[in-house]
């Protein structure tokens, strides 16, 4: 008789290749090529480690398999296999359904991180992925480096524009690039790739130009923000991707998007912000921007936010460090804007995208519970028929 067995694998279309679940599985059972992230299943314990960590939701494929899907058979996928029928193989039902149990548990915690899987909106564009990769990288050269942030501050976040001449790099508003940064690291590899948010529009920071840009905050022992940030004008840089296929904005014109970020989470949001400017100058609430930082010098795009029209998008701030302010965070703002929030709730074309700092994922889930109730909604229910309607997004680092 056959023993059956659950297999947990990676969806190589959603996966982002950040690399944060293989530094995060204790087991080292997660493993890289130039173009795959997969699982070993036979070093696999089920520990569930990486599940909270993945900013996607990829992270999160299963199959019951009588053969374990191999290492190599992985690295060689674009899409995952269908759940193959193995009704007549003679599985151990109740052993299966007793690991069902206990991996259901686990995720029911570890979701939180990922905002569960989630697919993209239907009327979104098909987006490329993983055109240009480790073994294969695109060159690109710096047009620009600008500081977004005041020099007094602390925060140092910066504009990159980079230009990519006549090579094709497709890219979507929510996509990302990986960049990978000089040198090797303490155990002597090539540095992987760290993935940036694109922050322009499909068509370029500049309308029919090929460039893309990027908003990267300096960390103090960040080996590739520190290098990025320190780029030069006419530098080249290898580039991965682009990475990315359900963080995307719908083509929909009657779609309502609520954008909710923190910091370098706004570079999504610049994107599907431009794009919507160059497609319907003329649309009207139809786009909201909850936006939080420490202070008004360390937010990101503050000043050119300023200048769209509020007709057009809303925008709501938060400071937690304002002198002479009480702390404010993005989910005391979504409260403040409670009755405009729920409209979108209740609207079917409504969509709702987090995008930052994983600490203020429970923040912002309470505050939608707490809206969602007052209209006699479970929030739950509601965000897991969002979800798979492709209309609620988390990213979150």
């Amino acid at each position: 008789m056959t023993q059956a067995m659950k297999q947990h694998l990676i969806d190589p279309e959603i996966c982002i290749r950040c690399y944060t679940c293989e530094n995060a599985c204790p087991e080292e059972a997660i493993v890289h090529d130039d173009v795959n992230v997969v699982v070993d299943a036979s070093k696999c314990n089920f520990c569930m480690d990486c599940i909270s960590v993945c900013p996607t939701g990829s992270i999160d494929e299963w199959r019951v398999v009588t053969t374990p899907y191999s290492v190599d058979q992985q690295f060689g996928w674009e899409e995952m296999p269908e759940q193959a029928d193995i009704a007549e193989a003679g599985e151990a039902e109740d052993g299966l359904e007793a690991l069902d149990d206990a991996m259901a548990a686990l995720l029911a915690q570890a979701h939180s991180g990922a905002g569960g899987k989630a697919k993209a909106p239907l009327s979104a564009t098909k987006p490329t992925i993983n055109m240009y990769t480790l073994g294969k990288p695109a060159v690109a050269r710096v047009q620009g480096n600008y500081r977004l942030t005041d020099p007094a501050s602390d925060a140092d976040v910066r504009h990159i524009i980079l230009d990519l001449g006549g090579l094709p790099f497709p890219v979507l508003e929510g996509q990302s690039i990986g960049i990978i940064a000089p040198g090797r690291d303490a155990k002597g590899q090539p540095h992987l790739p760290r993935l940036y948010s694109v922050s322009s529009p499909r068509d370029g920071e500049r309308p029919g130009f090929l460039n893309i840009s990027l908003t990267v905050k300096r960390e103090p022992k960040g080996v590739c923000s520190n290098y990025v940030c320190d780029l030069a004008k006419d530098d080249e840089v290898q580039l991965t991707g682009p990475f990315g296929s359900t963080f995307l904005m719908p083509n929909d014109p009657q779609a309502d998007m609520l954008m909710i970020c923190t910091g370098t989470g706004s570079a999504p949001f610049r994107g599907f912000t431009m794009h919507r400017q160059r497609v319907s100058p003329g649309d009207r609430d139809r786009m909201t921007l909850v936006f939080g930082a420490r202070r008004p010098e360390e937010l990101p795009y503050f000043g050119p936010l300023n200048k769209i029209p509020d007709g057009f998008m809303a925008k709501h701030f938060a400071f937690s460090r304002q002198n002479g302010a009480p702390k404010q965070y993005v989910q005391d703002r979504l409260r403040e804007e409670s009755t405009r929030v729920a409209d979108l709730l209740q609207n079917p074309n409504g969509y709702i995208y987090i995008c930052g700092l994983k600490a203020m994922e429970q923040g912002v889930e309470e505050a939608l519970r707490d809206i969602a109730r007052g209209i006699d909604l479970n929030w739950p229910e509601l965000r897991d028929k969002m979800r798979l309607d492709g209309r609620y997004h988390v990213e979150t680092y």
